[in-house]
């Protein structure tokens, strides 16, 4: 059994699946673990440049948020945004926010510590038998965004490729500015409507809790399909959009962006929270359900639970 991609969902699938004793390997592109539940590196410290944050409404997934809780990974961040539009800015409710202090990176790491997950491995073909790359295995499980997992299947698996040739995708720019010192107010993080360059700000420093003079501020789709190609050259009018929203009198030290091409789903697939076809072929992530984390984690379940129902 193979999953291709090592995000949120594809690690829960695994899991599943190796629990049950199903042998399993995970293949990822990448050089790290995550997916969009990524964090980089500046100067020691991580920068969450992916999901800026998630929440735990469902009882099996809030249990696994525990468990990280528990393992000193994880912690309550904020119940509280700000909202910003060209009439002022005020405090939005919501539900509790958690962010992870080494990234949320580090919370898919953990949860993959039971699978063997095989990073710089490229999978180029899934063909019908189904086999990876030429090689036969007993079911194949792709999580990705459905344009990525297009371009790996074989177009005679015609109930998966309807799938994923179904989803639709917005891009988004992710920017991580460092300051030589924090010259702004609290705010946590902030909505930022009817802006033509940001969708969010937040204050890495307070999701983080070591109060570094970090800001990361995520794009709207439109802005950021006119900088796919060359996404660092974006940097200058983040970084100037930031400043005007929130006022701030310093330049950044350093701005770097980070290109996401496939980062929202703008479609789902209804009540479903994964894919399986006679095939074989597994499709999960949270373009089934709502765009969160957590729909990411119990789409990766699930289907690992309708894997092991078939192979066992």
């Amino acid at each position: 059994m193979v999953v291709v991609g090592a995000g949120i969902a594809g690690v829960a699938c695994a899991v599943e699946l190796a629990a049950a004793g199903v042998p399993v390997q995970v293949r990822e592109r990448g050089h790290v673990r995550g997916g969009r539940m990524a964090s980089k590196r500046f100067g020691g410290r991580p920068a969450d440049i992916g999901a800026a944050y998630f929440t735990a409404s469902d009882p099996d997934f809030a249990a696994v948020v525990e468990r990280w809780r528990a393992a000193g990974l994880v912690r309550e961040w904020t119940d509280t945004f700000q909202a910003y539009d060209p009439d002022g800015r005020q405090d939005v409710p919501g539900p509790m926010r958690f962010a992870a202090p080494r990234g949320l990176r580090s919370l898919v790491e953990h949860l993959a510590e039971p699978v063997p997950v095989t990073v710089d491995r490229l999978v180029l073909t899934v063909d019908p038998g189904p086999t990876v790359d030429g090689q036969p295995c007993a079911a194949v499980a792709l999580a990705m965004p459905g344009p990525q997992a297009a371009l790996l299947l074989d177009p005679a698996l015609a109930d998966a490729t309807r799938v994923v040739q179904s989803q639709r995708w917005s891009p988004s720019l992710a920017a991580v500015l460092r300051f030589p010192t924090r010259r702004w107010s609290d705010f946590r993080g902030a909505f930022v409507n009817g802006h033509p360059v940001l969708s969010l700000i937040c204050d890495d420093g307070d999701r983080r809790g070591d109060g570094a003079p970090v800001l990361v501020a995520h794009t709207v789709p439109e802005f950021a399909a006119g900088h796919l190609a060359q996404p660092t050259g974006a940097a200058p009018a983040i970084e100037q959009a930031v400043r005007d929203v929130l006022g701030l009198p310093d330049t950044a030290t350093d701005v770097h962006v980070h290109r996401w091409t496939y980062a929202r789903p703008v479609t789902n697939a209804g009540d479903d929270t994964y894919h399986l076809d006679a095939d074989g072929i597994g499709l999960a992530g949270d373009a089934f359900g709502k765009p969160r984390v957590q729909s990411a984690w119990r789409s990766g379940r699930d289907l690992g639970r309708a894997l092991v129902a078939r192979l066992t």
